[in-house]
């Protein structure tokens, strides 16, 4: 399909700014194809960038401020007019966007499920006590112990080949890593089993891409109409109105998954303690007309069974 241009006046060059590892080149080129396809006579350029995050992998991302990291970097590149849109996991999106820029578009979700990698293992439970599993997540990290205490949860920072290495040369007896940028890289025979929601709850976002830009750019929010999945944007409305609720951040273990059936919405939440030995979890059902409101609600009430000491917890441990 070719957009018709008529509604108002596009621009005849985009430039898409991205990190520059190999999975955000490949989400990068994902969304300049299929804005090539709807509109064969622009211009569409990558503009790729290392990010902070990027170059700080030696450190984990609750100690040196978070996701943000990897998005700040291609803000400024929008801000300074020298790239158009950003494309990002909205895994990676914080919470509450700085003035003047919006996601224009939420595009399909891919696979939600975090992924288990072993060399040696079918599945999590057949680890024996002791085992090293790798990740990346303060999220995956509670879950891990709060379920399997007798193993031994390490930090895995890098990216998605850089972390299978290190599990090849026997670092680790296992990693944890998203399903779906595995399969965006050509690499779904790495993947031993699927989590589901019940083992590993997913991470806000998980599995969709955002595109922003800056709100006051008009013709760029028309360009990416297109490309915005209205379901998925509900479902992650939802998550990422119950994370910002929550104060949701990497030094937050924190999950949220939506997913719509009809004209119903089912939303799933957790907050845990990083040890694992706090752990609540909640859901809720509600209009899928409505996913703020019902990510609030969900908010609520995870903060009305123990959440909220556990944030504050959090909180003053942060602070120290």
């Amino acid at each position: 399909m070719i957009v018709n241009a008529a509604a108002g006046a596009l621009p005849e060059r985009v430039v898409i700014a991205s990190r520059a590892s190999a999975l955000a080149m490949w989400q990068a080129r994902h969304v300049q194809a299929r804005l090539a396809a709807l509109y064969p006579r622009i211009e569409i350029s990558i503009l790729g960038m290392t990010t902070e995050g990027d170059r700080k992998l030696g450190t984990s991302l609750a100690k040196i401020g978070g996701k943000g990291l990897f998005v700040k970097e291609l803000e400024d590149a929008l801000a300074q007019g020298r790239a158009d849109i950003a494309v990002h996991s909205v895994k990676d999106v914080p919470m509450s966007l700085p003035p003047g820029f919006t996601l224009a578009a939420i595009t399909e979700r891919a696979d939600p499920r975090d992924a288990f990698v072993s060399g040696r293992y079918r599945r999590l439970g057949e680890l024996p006590a002791g085992s090293r599993v790798g990740t990346s997540s303060l999220r995956r990290e509670s879950q891990l112990r709060a379920r399997y205490p007798q193993l031994v949860i390490e930090p895995l920072r890098g990216n998605v080949q850089t972390r299978l290495r290190k599990l090849d040369e026997g670092q680790y007896d296992a990693i944890i890593l998203a399903a779906a940028g595995l399969k965006r890289l050509d690499l779904e025979e790495r993947i031993t089993a699927l989590l589901t929601p019940e083992e590993s709850l997913p991470a806000v976002g998980q599995g969709a891409l955002g595109l922003e830009c800056r709100s006051g750019r008009e013709d760029l929010i028309r360009l990416l109409a297109p490309l915005n999945h209205r379901t998925t944007a509900s479902c992650v409305s939802a998550e990422r109105a119950l994370s910002r609720s929550l104060a949701g951040s990497c030094n937050v273990p924190l999950g949220g998954f939506a997913e719509i059936s009809g004209d119903r919405l089912r939303l799933r939440g957790f907050v845990g303690s990083p040890d694992g030995k706090q752990l609540v979890s909640a859901e809720l059902e509600g209009p899928a007309a409505e996913p703020e409101a019902l990510g609030i609600a969900l908010a609520e009430k995870l903060r009305a069974r123990g959440a909220a000491a556990i944030l504050a917890a959090l909180e003053k441990t942060s602070k120290r």
